[in-house]
């Protein structure tokens, strides 16, 4: 049977980028557990979004969480992202 989790990747990967914003994508799949494919496809996702904002520091990113940014879906709209991660951050700390 496969394994599910509460939290998606899409979740995992913000919350690690929260916890640490110049984070390689080599790191953060290692970190996920999931493809560097994956992570940049999910980075790509998580900007549009306007959940998260690249920069460029030389040959590295730099990533900026918009916690100002209202989560989308049925049941948390207009919930702001920060409130979320706010949330859960302090529960997983350890973990990231």
């Amino acid at each position: 049977m496969a394994q599910w989790s509460l939290l998606t990747n899409h979740a995992n990967v913000l919350l690690c980028i929260t916890g640490e914003p110049d984070i390689r994508l080599r790191d953060l799949a290692a970190r996920v557990n999931i493809s560097e494919r994956a992570v940049k496809r999910i980075v790509a996702d998580l900007e549009r979004a306007g959940y998260l904002e690249r920069e460029r520091h030389g040959r590295r990113n730099h990533y900026q969480v918009n916690t100002s940014a209202t989560v989308e879906g049925p049941l948390a709209q207009g919930l702001q992202l920060g409130a979320l991660i706010a949330a859960l951050l302090p529960m997983i700390a350890g973990a990231i």
